[in-house]
């Protein structure tokens, strides 16, 4: 059964919509396990829009902490305990994508990084990151984290405009596959995200 979750080289880079987009492509339920800030959408409630899905398809949040900070400094000023041993892939009919909170080595607590939790997870990850100025370091470090604690790679989607040289770079200094590019969308809605997801990613790489 397809289980994938989707990472970010830094936050704000496009990780959510690609979430959303890939969830409706599989016809998958969607997870984010933590989740950081409360004032406006949270992420399961953008994804749910955006992918169109109804409320049996979004598995509600094991944390979910007010502020907009890493998770471990949202949970200490809410007075919550993290305990990352409660962070585990839940079974559901169907494919699951898990979306991670901001970038690869973001804190859960003062001891651990989110990439430890997902190294225990064993699951296929999916890389997301932006193509502008910057994008090559963010990228590489993150590549590079994850490997290093085992976690599967099926390779990079960037998020932005098109910038050859840099996605050629990440790719062949990263030894990853490049998967596709999803641009800005103007107006970011269900029916143009999933246009846009169908002409830029291949569904077959994330199955299996």
């Amino acid at each position: 059964m397809t289980r994938i979750v989707v990472l970010g080289t830094d936050t704000d880079v496009g990780k959510t919509v690609f979430a959303a987009g890939l969830t409706a492509a599989l016809g998958a339920t969607y997870w984010k396990p933590v989740q950081s800030g409360l004032d406006g959408d949270t992420d399961s409630q953008t994804v749910q829009r955006l992918a169109e899905l109804p409320d049996d398809r979004v598995l509600p949040e094991t944390y979910r902490l007010n502020s907009p900070l890493s998770p471990h400094r949202s949970a200490e000023i809410d007075g919550v305990e993290i305990d990352p041993e409660t962070l585990t892939p839940p079974s559901v009919d169907g494919p699951l994508v898990i979306e991670g909170a901001g970038g690869v080595l973001v804190p859960l607590t003062r001891q651990t990084l989110f990439a430890d939790v997902i190294a225990r997870w064993n699951l296929p990850a999916v890389l997301v990151g932006r193509t502008a100025l910057g994008a090559i370091n963010h990228a590489l470090l993150s590549i590079e984290a994850l490997r290093a604690r085992g976690v599967p790679l099926l390779g990079i989607a960037f998020s932005g405009e098109e910038i050859a040289d840099t996605q050629r770079t990440i790719a062949e200094m990263g030894a990853i596959r490049e998967l596709g590019r999803l641009p800005v969308l103007d107006p970011l809605t269900p029916q143009t995200l999933k246009t846009a997801f169908a002409e830029a990613f291949d569904r077959g790489d994330f199955r299996g």
